[in-house]
C-alpha cells in the first residue's frame, strides 16, 4: 500500500485511542440502557472512576425526583446538582473513600419494596467505595491493598481478596439495599467482563470464598495482619451467594466493555486503510505480554502472517507489574519499555499503550508512544531498555524521550489499550 505523504503513524495511533475511550464513555452509552420510563423518584448511588460523569447522565436523561451520592476518584469529577460528586484516593483507599462508602451505606439502608436505586460502577470502584469489614481498620485495608498491587497478583485475584475485608463489596451492597429494586448499570475493565470483578461486585453474587482469598495472599507472600487473619477464618467474611433472596430485585448491566472499544478502534483503522487484529483481552505479566506482542510484529514484518503490512495489532485488558525496581511507571509504561526492548527498532514498527481512563498506574499521564528510532534516541541519551526494564522505569525512559501521552482524566474506564500499528514488510 501506498501511503500519503502526509500519513503520521503516531496522530493515527493517538486517533484510536481516542476512538476507544470514547466509545466508552458514559455520554455515549449509558443512556440508551436507562429504562423506557423514567419518571418517578429514584435514588441514585456509584462508584469508579466513570461514577461522575455517569451521574451527569442520569441528571440529564431522568424526568423523576432524583437524589443520591456518587464516588470518583481525585479529579474525576463532575458538575452535578441533584447527586452529590465525592472524590477519594485510587489506587490506595483514604479517609474519603471510607467516609462516603459509610454514607451510601446508610442512605440505602432502611429502603421498602417501592423504593428504586440506580448504582453506576465503573473500574476503580472497589478501592474509592473502601468500607473495611467488622474489626478491621482502614490501614489494615490499604496495607493489604499496597502489597497487593506492587505483587503481581491479578486483578481478579485482587478484588477476591478486597470483597472478603470489605462490609460493602461481594453484594453486600444490594443486601443493603433490600427489599428495593437495584439496578446497576457498569462499565467493564476487566478481562471477561465478570460482573463479580468490576468493582468488586457489591451488587452481585459472588462465587469465590475466604478460603480462596487467604490462599492469594499466602501465594503472594504477602504479610498477614492479625486482624486479617482473624476476619478470613471467621464464616462471616463469606460474600453473598447466589441463592440469596436479598439478590431477588438486583439487576445488573452492562453498558461498555473493552471489547466494544476495540472494535471501535479497529473500524477506525480499516476507515484508514489499516487492517486491523484484535487479540482480545489479556492478563500477565506487561513485560512478558509485550514479549509476545513484540513476536507477533515480527512474524508479521518478516513473513506476512499471520496478516500483511499495513496492518494494526489491537488488545486491551489488565496487565499486572511485579515491582522489583524504583523507577516510576504503571502497567503501559512497562508494556511499551519492554516492547522497545524485544523489537530494538524494527523499522515500520510504531505502538501506542495507554489507560483508557488517562491515568497509568499513579502517574500523570496515559502511556505512551514507541517509534521505529525510540530505541536508538534512547540509546543516544545514555538509556538502556533493559536497565530500565530493570528498575520498572517506563515512565522515566518515555519521559527522556519526550513520549510520555498525557490526556487528563477520561471520566470512563475499559482498562488498557495498546496498538502496534505495522506499516512495511522487510525488503
Amino acid at each position: 500500500m501506498s501511503f500519503d505523504p502526509a500519513f503520521n503513524p503516531e496522530s493515527l495511533l493517538r486517533e484510536l485511542f481516542t476512538t476507544a475511550i470514547d466509545a466508552a464513555h458514559p455520554r455515549q452509552v449509558l443512556a440508551d440502557h436507562l429504562p423506557a420510563d423514567r419518571s418517578g423518584r429514584v435514588i441514585v448511588i456509584g462508584a469508579g472512576k466513570a461514577a461522575a460523569a455517569m451521574a451527569e447522565v442520569i441528571e440529564r436523561e431522568w424526568q423523576g425526583e432524583i437524589s443520591g451520592l456518587v464516588v470518583t476518584r481525585y479529579d474525576h469529577g463532575a458538575n452535578c446538582s441533584k447527586i452529590e460528586v465525592v472524590e477519594a484516593a485510587h489506587p490506595v483507599p483514604d479517609a474519603a473513600g471510607l467516609a462516603v462508602a459509610q454514607r451510601v451505606l446508610k442512605l440505602v439502608s432502611g429502603l421498602s419494596e417501592t423504593d428504586r436505586v440506580i448504582f453506576l460502577l465503573s473500574g476503580g470502584g472497589s478501592a474509592l467505595l473502601a468500607l473495611p469489614a467488622a474489626g478491621l481498620s482502614l490501614a489494615d485495608k490499604q496495607g493489604i491493598n499496597k502489597a497487593l498491587l506492587k505483587s503481581g497478583a491479578s486483578i481478579s485475584e485482587m478484588n477476591c481478596v478486597r470483597k472478603h475485608l470489605s462490609a460493602i463489596k461481594g453484594g453486600r451492597l444490594a443486601k443493603a439495599c433490600w427489599p428495593a429494586s437495584i439496578y446497576t448499570y457498569a462499565i467493564s475493565d476487566v478481562p471477561g467482563d465478570e460482573p463479580t470483578v468490576i468493582a468488586s461486585g457489591p451488587s452481585v453474587a459472588d462465587p469465590s470464598t475466604s478460603a480462596e482469598a487467604l490462599a492469594i495472599l499466602h501465594r503472594y507472600a504477602i504479610e498477614i495482619p492479625a486482624a486479617v487473619l482473624a476476619r478470613l477464618h471467621d464464616p462471616r467474611a463469606e460474600t453473598v451467594k447466589y441463592a440469596d433472596p436479598c439478590l431477588s430485585r438486583s439487576h445488573f448491566q452492562l453498558i461498555a466493555t473493552p471489547q466494544q472499544s476495540l472494535e471501535a478502534a479497529a473500524a477506525r483503522a480499516r476507515a484508514a486503510g489499516i487492517t486491523p487484529i484484535i487479540l482480545g483481552d489479556l492478563e500477565g505479566e506487561s513485560r512478558e505480554v509485550a514479549k509476545v506482542h513484540a513476536g507477533i510484529a515480527r512474524q508479521i514484518v518478516l513473513h506476512g502472517q499471520p496478516i500483511k503490512p499495513p496492518c494494526v495489532i489491537l488488545s486491551g485488558g489488565e496487565t499486572t507489574v511485579t515491582v522489583r525496581g524504583n523507577g516510576r511507571g504503571g502497567r503501559n509504561a512497562e508494556f511499551l519499555l519492554s516492547l522497545t526492548e524485544s523489537l530494538k527498532g524494527l523499522p515500520g514498527v510504531y505502538a501506542l499503550a495507554g489507560d483508557t481512563d488517562g491515568i497509568d498506574g499513579s502517574e500523570d499521564n496515559a502511556g505512551a508512544l514507541m517509534r521505529p528510532d525510540s530505541y536508538a534516541r534512547a540509546v543516544e541519551l545514555g538509556l538502556s531498555a533493559t536497565n530500565e526494564l530493570d528498575n520498572n522505569n517506563g515512565y522515566g525512559y518515555f519521559a527522556a524521550l519526550n513520549d510520555l501521552i498525557v490526556t487528563g482524566p477520561t471520566r470512563t474506564n475499559v482498562n488498557d489499550f495498546r496498538a502496534i500499528l505495522i506499516l512495511e514488510a522487510a525488503q
